[in-house]
C-alpha cells in the first residue's frame, strides 16, 4: 500500500534518494538484495520529502522559516542556537495535515497487523536527503527516536524528526559546507524495532576506520539497544575480521578485544533507560564468533552491492542489532564510510622552514620532525608522570618503555646506536628519534620546548624550541611494485601494521613476534604455563603475581591460551596487510635482561653478563626450561595459517648457531603442530646473522627453505662489538668489507641451493649504496622499514637498470 506521501521501505531504491532519503533509501536497497546475501532488514515504511514540505505550506512555515534564517552566521553561535530554537518551537506547535496525518496511521497499522494486533515498537528516524551519501554523511546531525509505540507517539517523533533539520548541529554543518540552511528537506524512516534490548547491537565498518585498511571488517558490539554505543556511552568489545579469507569459508577473525560494557540501553516504560550489565556478563563477549562471522560475510555482500551501484569502490558504515528473543540477526542501517572514501596513499617528506641551534646532535633515526615539550624520565617507575604527546628524555629504553614510546611525539636517548632498542622501536611507531647524544639527560630539562630535526641524513639533530615545519604529501603511491628485486616491510607492532597498507611492499620481510609479547601481553610465558602451581602457592610473592595475572587475563581460565590467542592476533594483523604475499614471522628474539622484564620473568631468566651473545633465539626453543614456552609461539602460527587461512605465514629462526641446533628446532616444531611433511604449503627460515650461518651455509640450508640476513647482529659479530655500546658504535658498519663479504656468500649460497635469500637489516635504508651492492648481488628482496621505503624502492629501481660487478669471494 503506497499513498502520496508515504511510500514502503521495501519499494525504494538509491534513485529515490531525493524522495526518502539516503537512509530509507539505502534501507530499501538492502530489502531488494535481501534474499541473495540473507540479509534481514526490519519492514518498515517513508514518510517522503513531499510529505515534509507538505507539512510546511499546510502550516505555512515556509516563508517563515527563509525569513528567520536571512544572515544566519555560523560564527555567531549563540544567534545561531536563537534562531534554531525559534524554528524547532514552530514545527512542532504546528499541526499535521489530516490526509498525512492518516497516512501515517494507516501504515502504523500495517505494521500492528504483522504483530497480531499488537502495538509495534518502532524506531522513527530521520533521512535528510543528503545524509548517508558518500560526500557528506551527517551522521548524528538529525534525531532519531526508538521504542516508540503507538500511532499517536510515532506523529510526535515524526514531527520532532522534522524539527530536527534546523538543529543548531545541522545548521551548523550545513553553513560550514556551503549549503543553504533553509533550502533542505528532511524524510523520516519508520522501521520495526529487533529486540536488541533483550540481545545486542553495534556497528561495522568495512575497512579499518584510523587507516583506511579495506581488506579488514571492524565490528563493534555491547548489550543492548545500539544508543549507548553509537554515542560513545559504551566501551564496546570489537572484533578484526579479515576479509578475503571469511570469504573462503575460513573464520578469519584475526583480532578480538573485550570491552568494559558496563552499561546497556533497555527499554523503559517511557522511552529507554540505562542499567548495569552484571559483572560475569561483562567478561564475556556480547557477540559469538559465529555471528561475528555471519556479520562479516554479509557486510561483503552489502559493500559489494552500493560499489556496484556507484561504479566505485564504496566501503560501508552498518549498524546490527540481534534480537534477543529470536536470536535473529538485522540489518537496521546501511550507509557509505565517508572519512576514507576518497582518500590514497600518500609519500611524505618533512623539511624546516627556519634553521634553529641545536643543542644536540646524534644518530638520527627515522626521516621525521616533530615538536614537543621534553620530559626527562630516570627509569620506568617515573613512566607515570608521562603526558601524550612529549618527547621523551631518557638515558636508554628497553621493552618496559614501549607504552609511553607509543604515545611520545618523539625519542631522545644518551646511549644506543642505530640498532638499539630506542632506534628499532622509533622506526616501527613512525616517531623520529635521535639517539647516542651522551648527555641528553643532562642538557634537558623536562618542560623545555623541543624540536626533533631527522630530515637531513645520519646526523640528529636536537633545537630548543618550537620550529617551524613543513610536511609535504608526494603523489599517491604506485599499487604495483615496479622493481624486479622484491621490496618488503619490516613490520614490529601489529597496531602499526594497518597504517602502512598503501605502501606498495611484496610482503613482510621481518614481523616482530617479542613486539607483540611486550605490547599486546607482558607476562613471560612460563609464568602463565606456572599459574596454576603459583596459585596454590602461600609465598607472598607468587600469590602477588597470581593477582597481577588474573588481572591482565581477565576472561581466560586457561592463561596459556590467553598468550596463544594473543600471540596468533598479533601475527595475524601483520600478515594480513600485504596478503597473499608472503610473511616472514620470526619467533621470539628476547635476550634474557628483556625477558626479564617481563611479569614473573625474574622467576625463569638467569643473570647474564652479555645477553646479547647469551640464551637467545635456537638455544631457547630446545632447551627444557623453554620448550613448552616455545610451543605456544608455534601454536599461534599454527591457528593463523591452519584456522584462519594465513597460509602466507612463514616462521623464521634467530640466532642458530649450529646446523644441529636448527634440527633440534625443526623437530620442536613439528612436536607443536608445525610439520612440513604434513603441510606442504609451510616454509621455514632462518636467520643469517652468525658468521657460522654464512661459513656452514649448507648445513643450514640442508635444515631451512632460506635465509634472512640480519645485518645488524652480523656485523657485531664480523667486527666483534657490542652493537648496544656507545663507545664502539661508530665501528658498527654494514659497509665494512668484511660485512659485506659474507653478505655476498651467504646470497651465492642460496642461489646456489635454488633456496630464498633476503635481508631484512636497517643497511639498505641508512648506507649509501647498500641497496645497490644487494641488487648487484643478485638477492631476492629487501625488507624496509616504513619510513625508507619509497626513497629505498627509488634506489633500487634505478640500480636494476644499471650494471655492477658482483663481489668476488672465496
Amino acid at each position: 500500500m503506497e499513498t502520496k506521501f508515504i511510500r514502503q521501505l521495501s519499494d525504494v531504491r538509491i534513485k529515490d534518494t531525493p524522495l526518502v532519503g539516503g537512509k530509507s533509501a539505502a534501507l530499501g536497497e538492502l530489502m531488494a538484495v535481501s534474499a541473495d546475501m540473507g540479509v534481514l532488514v526490519p519492514s518498515g515504511f517513508a514518510v517522503t520529502t513531499d510529505g515534509f514540505r507538505h507539512f510546511l505550506t499546510h502550516n505555512r512555515l515556509d516563508s517563515k522559516i527563509s525569513a528567520i534564517l536571512v544572515g544566519c552566521n555560523a560564527a555567531r553561535a549563540a544567534d545561531l542556537r536563537r534562531r534554531g530554537k525559534r524554528l524547532r518551537s514552530m514545527i512542532l506547535a504546528a499541526e499535521f495535515p489530516p490526509d498525512l496525518h492518516a497516512d501515517i496511521v494507516a501504515h502504523y497499522a500495517l505494521l500492528e497487523r504483522e504483530e497480531s494486533g499488537k502495538m509495534p515498537d518502532v524506531a522513527v528516524r530521520s533521512s535528510a536527503v543528503s545524509e548517508d551519501s558518500a560526500d557528506a554523511s551527517f551522521a548524528g546531525e538529525f534525531d532519531s527516536f526508538l521504542h516508540i509505540s503507538g500511532g499517536r507517539d510515532v506523529l510526535l517523533s515524526v514531527k520532532k524528526c522534522f524539527a530536527s533539520l534546523f538543529n543548531d548541529r545541522a545548521l551548523h554543518y550545513r553553513i560550514d559546507h556551503g549549503m543553504s540552511p533553509a533550502d533542505s528537506a528532511i524524510a523520516v524512516a519508520i522501521q520495526k524495532m529487533a529486540r536488541s534490548d533483550r540481545g545486542a547491537s553495534g556497528v561495522l565498518f568495512t575497512l579499518d576506520t584510523e587507516t583506511g585498511f579495506n581488506k579488514v571488517i571492524i565490528i563493534s558490539a555491547s548489550y543492548g539497544l545500539g544508543e549507548l554505543l553509537v554515542s560513545g556511552g559504551v566501551n564496546p568489545d570489537e572484533f578484526v575480521v579479515f576479509k578475503p579469507l571469511v570469504e573462503k569459508n575460513f573464520s578469519a577473525i584475526i583480532s578480538k578485544k573485550l570491552g568494559t560494557k558496563e552499561w546497556k540501553a533497555i527499554y523503559g516504560e517511557s522511552g529507554t533507560r540505562r542499567v548495569r550489565v552484571p559483572a560475569r556478563a561483562r567478561t564475556r563477549f556480547a557477540l559469538a564468533d559465529a555471528d561475528a562471522v555471519r556479520l562479516a560475510r554479509v557486510s561483503i555482500g552489502i559493500e559489494r552491492h552500493f560499489s556496484k551501484m556507484a561504479g566505485a569502490y564504496r566501503a560501508m558504515d552498518i549498524e546490527w542489532a540481534k534480537d534477543g528473543k529470536t536470536g535473529t540477526l538485522w540489518i537496521v542501517q546501511a550507509r557509505p564510510e565517508t572519512v576514507h572514501a576518497k582518500t590514497e596513499g600518500r609519500h611524505t617528506e618533512y623539511r624546516l622552514k627556519k634553521q634553529g641551534r641545536a643543542i644536540l646532535t646524534g644518530i638520527a633515526v627515522g626521516t621525521r620532525i616533530a615538536t614537543g615539550r621534553a620530559r626527562v624520565l630516570g627509569g620506568v617507575d617515573e613512566m607515570r608522570h608521562f603526558r601524550d604527546g612529549e618527547i621523551l628524555v631518557t638515558a636508554a629504553t628497553n621493552p618496559d618503555w614501549e607504552p609511553i614510546m607509543k604515545r611520545s611525539a618523539g625519542i631522545i636517548t644518551n646511549h644506543g646506536s642505530r640498532t638499539s632498542h630506542a632506534a628499532i622501536v622509533s622506526r616501527e611507531l613512525g616517531i623520529p628519534a635521535v639517539v647516542g647524544t651522551g648527555s641528553a639527560t643532562k642538557i634537558i630539562r623536562t618542560g623545555m620546548p623541543l624540536t626533533i630535526d631527522c630530515s637531513s641524513g645520519s646526523e640528529g639533530r636536537i633545537h630548543a624550541g618550537f620550529l617551524p615545519f613543513e610536511k609535504i604529501e608526494r603523489a599517491a603511491l604506485p599499487r604495483v611494485q615496479t622493481s624486479k628485486t622484491a621490496l618488503m616491510l619490516n613490520i614490529g607492532s601489529p597496531d602499526e601494521a594497518f597504517k602502512n597498507h598503501a605502501l606498495p611492499a611484496s610482503g613482510v620481510g621481518l614481523g616482530r613476534i617479542e613486539f607483540i609479547i611486550s605490547g599486546r601481553i607482558g607476562i613471560h610465558p612460563n609464568a602463565l604455563i606456572n599459574y596454576k602451581k603459583n596459585s596454590q602457592s602461600r609465598v607472598p610473592a607468587l600469590r602477588r603475581l597470581t593477582r597481577e595475572i588474573d588481572r591482565k587475563t581477565m576472561g581466560f581460565s586457561d592463561k596459556k591460551e590467553f598468550y596463544v590467542e594473543r600471540l596468533s592476533e598479533g601475527i595475524a594483523r601483520i600478515a594480513s596487510v600485504f596478503w597473499p604475499h608472503p610473511a616472514i614471522i620470526r619467533f621470539s628474539d628476547f635476550k634474557t635482561n628483556e625477558y626479564r622484564s617481563l611479569l614473573g620473568g625474574a622467576l625463569y631468566e638467569p643473570f647474564e653478563e652479555n645477553p646479547m651473545l647469551g640464551w637467545r633465539g635456537a638455544a631457547r626453543y630446545t632447551d627444557p626450561k623453554f620448550r613448552t614456552a616455545f610451543g605456544l609461539e608455534c601454536r599461534a602460527i599454527v591457528r593463523a595459517r591452519r584456522d584462519w587461512g594465513l597460509t602466507n605465514i612463514i616462521p623464521m629462526i634467530p640466532f642458530c648457531r649450529t646446523g644441529a641446533e636448527g634440527e633440534g628446532v625443526v623437530s620442536v616444531m613439528r612436536d607443536f603442530g608445525l610439520d612440513r611433511a604434513r603441510d606442504p604449503t609451510l616454509r621455514v627460515y632462518v636467520m643469517c646473522e652468525i658468521p657460522s650461518n654464512v661459513i656452514l651455509a649448507d648445513e643450514f640450508l640442508d635444515v631451512f627453505d632460506g635465509m634472512s640476513i640480519g645485518s645488524n647482529d652480523l656485523t657485531q659479530l664480523a667486527l666483534g662489538m657490542d652493537r648496544d655500546s656507545e663507545t664502539v658504535a661508530g665501528i658498527a658498519n654494514e659497509s665494512n668489507a668484511a660485512v659485506k663479504t659474507l653478505i655476498a656468500s651467504a646470497i651465492r649460497a642460496c642461489k646456489n641451493r635454488k633456496k630464498y635469500i633476503g635481508i631484512c637489516g636497517q643497511a639498505p635504508s641508512d648506507l649509501p649504496g647498500f641497496a645497490e651492492f644487494l641488487v648487484a648481488e643478485g638477492i631476492d628482496s629487501i625488507s624496509l622499514n616504513p619510513d625508507s621505503f619509497i626513497p629505498t624502492m627509488t634506489r633500487v629501481i634505478e640500480a636494476e637498470n644499471r650494471k655492477y660487478s658482483p663481489i668476488k669471494t672465496t
